[in-house]
């Protein structure tokens, strides 16, 4: 009896002086409240860009009916052209299942909206993501361009890389050179993929930044030691349409 509580007791030891590893980027209330955001990407057949953008812009009332559109964007440079991005907010898993109920069920949605646009549509991508805890979603001061920078990190998660990426954020956020809107961090879709939405006033006072930003060396070292855990990175210059929240 002696020994095994003996051996109870180096056990409680153990683990009471075993060191956590955290990191504040993966903890925080992103595990207190179920809020995601979906990201739509659609690839509009070219000679009916004109088309699509009309009738969501006419019938786009019949979506929000049902959930909250946080942005929507038309794709000015990045990639493939003729290219539409939207975000939705929903509050947790149960609530985009009574989204999707409550829209199978709505005869005008899919006979104005949803079907129309499908025949002008090549193809739709969805991604699942949560605001990392230290960022919360900003609305810009007014109309201005947004851009959305994408890194592919390496594997291993936030607890690897999340707290050097956090600076480099912030090192462009401390010194004023964009408007940060929001981070997000994947949870259905690419793993270990980060999103960061960006305001400026027009393209071109983004190039200014961008430029102020690389000679900085605040800026440079933040970047150069997040930069070890990096995999790719992509960026596209959104134009938000005029029905969008965020404009």
């Amino acid at each position: 009896m002696l020994a095994l509580r003996r051996s109870l007791t180096k056990a409680l030891a153990a683990r009471t002086q075993a060191p956590q590893v955290c990191s504040s980027f993966a903890t925080g209330p992103r595990q207190y409240d179920g809020t995601f955001y979906e990201f739509h990407t659609y690839y509009v057949k070219p000679s009916k860009m004109n088309e699509f953008l009309e009738n969501v812009k006419k019938n786009i009332h019949l979506r929000t009916a049902h959930s909250e559109l946080v942005g929507f964007w038309t794709v000015e440079f990045g990639g493939r052209m003729n290219k539409v991005f939207h975000i939705w907010k929903y509050d947790n898993f149960a609530h985009r299942t009574e989204v999707q109920k409550a829209l199978a069920k709505d005869k005008e949605w899919r006979e104005q909206f949803l079907i129309p646009n499908l025949a002008l549509t090549d193809k739709q991508e969805s991604e699942i993501t949560y605001l990392v805890p230290w960022c919360k979603l900003e609305k810009p001061p007014k109309d201005g361009v947004y851009e959305l920078a994408t890194f592919q990190m390496k594997p291993g998660g936030p607890a690897l890389w999340g707290d050097p990426f956090k600076r480099a954020v912030h090192a462009h956020v401390n010194q004023g050179y964009t408007k940060l809107v929001g981070v997000f961090h994947a949870e259905y879709g690419i793993l270990n993929r980060v999103h960061v939405l960006w305001w400026n006033e027009s393209a071109d006072s983004r190039a200014a930044g961008r430029h102020q930003s690389h000679e900085d060396p605040r800026v440079v070292a933040a970047v150069r030691e997040s930069v070890n855990f990096l995999g790719s990175q992509q960026n596209m210059l959104l134009i938000p349409m005029s029905f969008s929240p965020l404009k």
